[in-house]
């Protein structure tokens, strides 16, 4: 019987590891850089595992925007030589799906459960919600000059930048309104907002730094100013010294860039502290953290690459060669089943 005995509990052993490994395959997941190539047709892609570049995704035409719901099962990107929204599946870049919009695109912003996606139309002083189960734009609002979408981290409302109108509005998804339009003292550029929505932190053209807003009273409470730069040369972004601009997982530190120096600076929020420059490429545009805030993602716009760095010791880990005129980065941990 002990014979028995044994092979039943190895029998047992092996079925829990079985269950285990499936259970652990189900949920496993690659963490993907994708970096959009404004210059051309496509879209870099990089595993931060192994911080090599593993694949380039025909797209179209200047691409502009990426966004991406929570789960990470789909890709949006805009296409601005096309007028369109396109749904590709980040693992083999295939286009699921083609989304006309009413003009020319800019960045994207998508819900985290991926229900709406909202598009700034350049040429058309408005801005689009797109919903993706009916595959259509449902609602047009109109923006003086709009230039970029941002989704906070709910699914309830989404913000949209007015450079011709010095702010940046905030849309009820519920109504497909506004619900506040905040004035940022200058032409909004790159933004980011906490995910309370109590603080708004934007790029103003002309300024080599950034302004703090409070969203609930509607105002400018605060300006920073970065170190003194060379003057500006990039050819893709004239008059925008600063252009990159995001908040870290934790919300402690707002990264920034800094074109003319070619270098991002860290603030920290809580010591109102400025870190030394962190070198990277020229140009260097937008910025993305990975979600677990190990890695920050630069796209460098005039020397076509990529600066991935450690934020932990801040310091550029490698610098991968992309397309041409690299612009927005999106990190998305994506399902491998």
């Amino acid at each position: 019987m002990r014979p028995f005995f044994l092979s039943t509990r190895v029998a047992i052993a092996l079925l829990a590891a079985a269950a285990a490994h499936a259970a652990s395959t189900d949920s496993a997941s690659r963490m993907l850089l994708y970096v959009d190539n404004s210059l051309g047709n496509d879209i870099s892609v990089i595993d931060l595992a192994t911080l090599k570049l593993v694949d380039t995704f025909k797209v179209g035409n200047e691409p502009h925007g990426l966004c991406a719901p929570a789960d990470g099962r789909r890709l949006f990107t805009t296409i601005e030589a096309e007028k369109n929204l396109k749904t590709i599946d980040p693992v083999t870049g295939k286009i699921l799906e083609t989304i006309p919009v009413k003009g020319r695109p800019n960045e994207c912003a998508a819900t985290p459960d991926g229900r709406y996606v909202g598009v700034p139309i350049r040429d058309g002083n408005s801005v689009d919600i797109v919903d993706t189960e009916l595959k259509k734009v449902v609602k047009v609002l109109p923006v003086k000059e709009p230039h970029n979408c941002f989704n906070a981290g709910n699914n309830h409302d989404m913000y949209v930048s007015s450079m011709g109108g010095d702010e940046i509005d905030r849309i009820d998804l519920k109504t497909m309104e506004y619900s506040a339009k905040i004035p940022v003292g200058g032409i909004p550029r790159p933004y980011s907002v906490s995910p309370d929505e109590k603080w708004l932190y934007t790029a103003l053209t002309n300024l080599h730094g950034f302004v703090i807003a409070d969203i609930a009273s509607r105002k400018v409470i605060e300006k920073v100013e970065l170190p003194p730069a060379p003057p500006l040369d990039c050819p893709l972004e004239v008059n925008t010294p600063t252009h990159g601009l995001a908040l870290t997982p934790d919300g402690r530190e707002l990264w920034i860039t800094s074109l003319a120096d070619s270098g991002v600076y860290v603030y920290e929020l809580s010591s109102k502290k400025t870190s030394p420059m962190i070198h990277v490429g020229k140009c260097p545009n937008w910025i993305s953290f990975s979600p677990d805030g190990k890695y920050c993602a630069v796209s460098n716009s005039d020397s076509n690459d990529c600066s991935i760095i450690d934020t932990r010791t801040r310091r550029e880990l490698t610098r991968l060669k992309v397309g041409k005129g690299p612009k927005r980065v999106l990190v998305v941990n994506v399902p491998v089943h």
